[in-house]
């Protein structure tokens, strides 16, 4: 970590402890090695991911699923961390230390890529504005096929020849 990244992972380490603390929560190896994976990996993980790759990363840690769901419902509580439902499939966090940006989700595999559009943003807040309403916060999704999947669909294949 570069000191600036540095910087920002102790305030967010620091934020974090004071969110236990404040739940009346101990400070863990474990818990502290989810936020700091988090912060790292920079990528949308399922609870399962997250276990599995910190089981990986970390042999020796003694860490349960239990915990690891635990921890990221509290992270997305204190809005420390966002999530993307995936409906029965369940949920990938992501920390929301990031700035602001929306999300394409394939439908097939999962793919998430994140995007942000000046264009748009601009457009939320003229609507808004036209129904005297005042955004507070916003979360975008568009959900489809990626290109790799859409290859492999034919019937999406048929409709995009019509």
């Amino acid at each position: 970590m570069n000191s600036i990244e540095n910087l920002e992972y102790t305030v967010l380490l620091s934020n974090f402890k004071e969110l236990l603390k404040t739940n009346r929560l101990k400070f863990t190896r474990q818990r502290e090695l989810i936020l700091k994976t988090l912060y790292e990996q920079n990528e949308h993980f399922t609870p399962e991911d997250l276990y599995l790759l910190l089981k990986g990363t970390y042999p020796h840690l003694n860490i349960g699923i239990a915990t690891v769901y635990r921890t990221l419902n509290l992270l997305e509580e204190s809005s420390m961390a966002t999530s993307i439902s995936f409906g029965v499939a369940g949920k990938k966090f992501e920390l929301a230390n990031k700035p602001h940006h929306d999300h394409m989700i394939c439908k097939c595999c999962g793919l998430i890529i994140e995007f942000q559009n000046d264009q748009i943003e601009h457009l939320q807040i003229k609507i808004a504005t036209q129904h005297r309403f005042t955004i507070t916060s916003h979360l975008m999704q568009l959900r489809g096929l990626c290109e790799t999947c859409k290859q492999k669909e034919p019937s999406f294949k048929q409709e995009e020849r019509a």
